[in-house]
């Protein structure tokens, strides 16, 4: 007899049921239990019948599993007559936890089947498919564990939980249109079918609703309609930050947007992220409002991904025969806030919406979706949360106790680490608001149960006034443990070797907007000579200052007034009004509200302002993106010399004045940076012998920027580590908080 432990996603994947089909099928007798941190079996049968068992069980696992480790001891066999599933028994140990998955296509397919029991249900779910860790109380993943408990199963259902046979057994969000969860309208008298089909009615005529999710609320209107768009955006006071978009099917997307074969094998996985791509000319068929993404080239593209969203696009029989086959689908918060996912917030933030879809399924960690780039036809995470998280990576610390990384102050989620696993929260958002804190400190303690990780060591940011900061500092104290603080931009860079397993030295390049320097002034323009434990800023932009306090993060005018040695090129520019300029010049020039910066993220900011492209940002990053997109627009070849960065902004702003075309320019730029970097890499690499750069930081989700450094770098004979699957930007900070502190034992 064997005794098997298989460690991974094994939870909430359908793999106790698939254990008893292999053994079934191989004349297996023993019993499979979930045991938390991994699933055990013990099998019994001839020597031949445990070899090709032991091959399936690797073979033919649940597609949505992901097997890590199988320990295999031999014991003295049992009386066994059969094989079974026998109940779970908790231990402790390393734990995977299943992030929610999307509709399988064997469920769409009983979803739109008028002979199947579950035709139409919203909730439709199997072993390999449905919400996973936004229901999860605790481990092991069973059912009396998840919000789903407080549903008992009718007959049909509970059959088919507990039979071997039946794609449902032991699939723990069961329900069908007889038993669970059901939808209705907050404030009316719908329910189920009615509620959804007067929910289509609304959308078709260029109404706005509210709809809860796996991880929480959506606002949908019509993308089609500029009137329906326009009032979502004065509704949220998002004046002009792009909109996701959820599609009816493929066919769809490629009508507005050029999808390549490695861009869809994402968009349609199981995850069923949002993926940033190209939009098709106007005049080529396509129908999308333009201010759902005003003055950018790429659209943030999503796939219906639960049973509910499908059913709004397609409702057979229904009076409605034109839905739109594109919705604006934008996360449900009040800006500045983590995303809505009770009723109770619904009805307070989302009075501006003609109705309010929800059901009575609880969610209990929030999750809002990923969001996914491409850039040299690889991905690049911008958000990583529903369908990813909390999937560990492995990272091999030298000693094994648990961290709590609290992460960044923007774009937040943070890391509890234990043995080799280090486990990333799904996205919570920007900690400025008390109300994120109140989240990020509730999240922190759900997760910690449900990994059970006891942090012995806490870390953050340098940032003396973060919220982020001061959380950590009431948590170590609450625990009674050490706060380790760690540089900003180095943490960047760590995460970024994580990513890519990679231990020992290497040139860091950290780009992006702002982060505390260890002298006291404002980073963001960083080459770092660094391991995994120690640091040194080897070299950085040329300062500049910032003045104008966070108003100079959002006025990109007031950066590039800064950096031009005349204001009356300002004033001939037309960058901002005179009484603007006039108070700007008299703040640097008195030193007052100045800070010393060489963020690269707010160079950025003024090129665009020069450009006449974006004087003031209503979002992170917008004159960036903007900028990127013009740049693009250009087809003009470039022989990039070296020049600092302020020799390169009197460049653009000489070539501005000449009237060279903005595109050209806006090339140039890109073009130009990349060759800096990549010649001071190469210094920096003769003079340490270090073959290897890695690139991260906010800057480097830009595509361009990123592709063309990249290049530059490899053709210089070094290798160069980027991200793919952990956000460059302040999303991923918290894994190199969490490494540094593994480097660092103070407990």
């Amino acid at each position: 007899m064997l005794n098997i432990k298989v460690f991974g996603i094994v939870q909430g994947v359908g793999f106790r049921p698939f254990v008893s089909r292999i053994a079934v099928a191989n004349k297996i007798f023993g019993t499979v239990a979930n045991k938390g941190s991994y699933v055990e079996i013990f099998a019994q049968g001839t020597v031949d019948a445990l070899k090709n068992f032991l091959s399936d069980l690797r073979r033919k696992a649940p597609a949505r599993s992901a097997i890590l480790k199988v320990d295999v001891t031999e014991l003295p066999d049992e009386n066994f007559c059969d094989f079974k599933i026998v109940e779970s028994v908790h231990e402790v140990g390393d734990i995977f936890v299943s992030p929610d998955i999307a509709v399988c296509e064997n469920c769409k397919r009983e979803l739109f089947d008028p002979n199947d029991r579950r035709y139409l249900h919203p909730f439709i779910n199997c072993t390999a498919c449905g919400p996973r860790l936004t229901i999860l109380e605790n481990m092991p993943y069973d059912r009396e564990r998840t919000s789903m408990k407080i549903f008992p199963m009718c007959k049909s259902c509970a059959e088919e939980y507990f039979s071997p046979e039946s794609r449902r057994f032991d699939a723990q969000p069961i329900c069908c249109n007889d038993c669970g969860c059901e939808t209705f309208l907050l404030n009316s008298n719908l329910r189920g079918h009615d509620a959804i089909k007067h929910v289509r009615k609304i959308l078709s005529a260029g109404g706005i609703v509210a709809i809860k999710g796996i991880g929480g609320f959506h606002i949908a209107c019509d993308a089609k309609n500029f009137s329906a768009v326009q009032r979502l955006r004065e509704s949220k006071i998002r004046p002009t930050k792009p909109f996701a978009v959820m599609f009816r099917d493929i066919d769809s997307v490629k009508r507005e947007c050029i999808l390549t074969d490695e861009q869809k094998i994402f968009l349609d996985s199981p995850q069923k992220p949002i993926v940033l791509l190209g939009t098709r000319d106007k005049g080529q068929g396509t129908s999308i409002a333009e201010n759902v993404a005003p003055e950018i080239n790429r659209l943030g593209v999503m796939l219906p991904y639960t049973p509910l969203h499908l059913l709004i696009f397609d409702f057979p029989n229904d009076e409605i025969k034109n839905f739109p086959d594109s919705l604006v689908m934008t996360s449900g918060n009040p800006s500045g806030v983590p995303i809505s996912i009770d009723d109770d917030d619904a009805q307070k933030n989302f009075g501006f919406c003609d109705a309010i879809l929800t059901h009575d399924r609880k969610i209990l960690l929030r999750a809002d979706d990923s969001v996914m780039d491409f850039i040299d036809n690889r991905p690049s995470m911008i958000r990583r949360s529903r369908g990813y998280a909390p999937l560990p990576i492995f990272y091999d610390a030298p000693e094994k106790f648990s961290v709590l990384a609290i992460g960044g102050e923007l774009k937040n989620t943070f890391c509890l680490a234990k043995n080799n696993l280090l486990y990333a929260s799904p996205y919570i958002g920007d900690v400025s608001d008390l109300r994120t804190v109140e989240v990020l400190e509730r999240s922190i303690d759900r997760m910690k149960n449900l990994l059970e990780i006891s942090p012995e060591v806490v870390a953050c940011d340098k940032h003396p006034r973060y919220q982020t900061v001061a959380l950590a500092e009431k948590i170590s104290k609450a625990l009674d443990v050490p706060l380790i603080k760690i540089q900003h931009h180095y943490a960047h860079i760590l995460s970024c070797m994580a990513e890519n397993n990679f231990c020992g030295e290497v040139v860091g390049v950290a780009f992006d907007g702002t982060g505390y320097g260890d002298d006291g002034t404002i980073w963001g323009g960083e080459f770092f000579i660094c391991d995994e434990k120690t640091y040194t800023r080897a070299a950085h932009v040329k300062s500049f200052v910032q003045a104008g306090g966070d108003k100079s993060a959002r006025e990109g005018w007031r950066i590039a007034a800064s950096l031009m040695k005349n204001f009356d090129t300002a004033r001939e520019l037309n960058l901002a009004t005179k009484n603007q300029l006039d108070g700007q010049k008299f703040l640097l020039e008195h030193n007052l509200n100045c800070v010393t910066s060489t963020s690269v993220g707010r160079i950025f900011d003024a090129v665009a302002a020069v450009l006449g492209i974006c004087q003031t940002s209503t979002y992170e990053g917008e004159a960036a993106m903007k900028l990127q997109t013009v740049a693009e627009r250009s087809d003009k070849k470039f022989s990039a010399r070296f020049m600092q960065t302020d020799e390169l902004f009197d460049e653009i702003l000489n070539r501005r004045l000449d009237g060279e075309n903005i595109c050209d320019t806006a090339k140039f730029f890109h073009e130009s940076l990349a060759e800096f970097t990549a010649q001071i890499c190469e210094q920096l690499s003769l003079r340490t012998k270090i073959k290897t750069v890695a690139l991260s930081g906010g800057v480097f989700q830009n595509s361009l920027l990123s592709s063309l450094t990249a290049q530059k770098i490899q053709r210089r004979g070094l290798k160069v580590l980027r991200h793919e699957l952990i956000p460059a930007n302040d999303g991923g900070i918290c894994y190199g908080q969490a490494i540094y502190a593994l480097n660092h034992k103070i407990i």
